[in-house]
């Protein structure tokens, strides 16, 4: 819940907000940050596209990318990230897609994971994770990892704003 608390405050600092799009997670992601206190300070919300005909429909992921790939692929994470973040009118974005067990999905096998990040300024990163593990714990490190990842990119928009504040220096 550290990480949770940590970026909470940053984004309540800068007066931005974080929306979560989560399928293999189910809702953890949302659960961790709204378990910190004056949450609702920066979380808008967020959106559980469990089936894959969501990710389209709610989240506007092309309906291509799902046919021709599946849901568990870096650019659908990314567009699900952008997807949640107009959706729900949030500076940031965070998404979570991938296959937590016990059977492989879309020609994926368990514990390939992919989680994403789309900011304010259209930049956003995807990290591939292979996690080993139960359910649970490729769950758990999901979670983990998106809320680091989104860790990274403001810490990372935060040198860019001082460089730009700074005069380049």
């Amino acid at each position: 819940m550290k990480a949770a608390a940590e970026i909470l405050a940053v984004l309540a600092e800068r007066g931005q907000t974080v929306a979560v799009a989560e399928s293999l997670t189910g809702g953890l992601v949302a659960a961790e940050l709204t378990a910190v206190p004056g949450a609702s300070a920066a979380f808008r919300g967020s959106v559980t596209a469990y089936a894959t005909a969501l990710k389209h429909t709610v989240l506007h992921v092309d309906a291509a990318l799902l046919a021709e790939r599946g849901a568990v692929d870096p650019q659908v994470a990314q567009q699900m990230a952008r997807g949640v973040r107009t959706l729900l009118g949030a500076s940031w974005g965070i998404a979570t897609t991938g296959v937590a067990g016990p059977e492989p999905q879309d020609g994926k096998p368990v514990g390939t994971v992919y989680v994403a990040v789309a900011g304010p300024t259209g930049t956003g990163n995807v990290a591939a994770l292979r996690l080993n593990g139960s359910r649970a714990e490729i769950r758990r490190e999901s979670v983990r990892s998106v809320l680091g990842l989104l860790a990274d990119e403001l810490r990372g928009n935060a040198r860019a704003q001082d460089t730009e504040q700074n005069g380049g220096n």
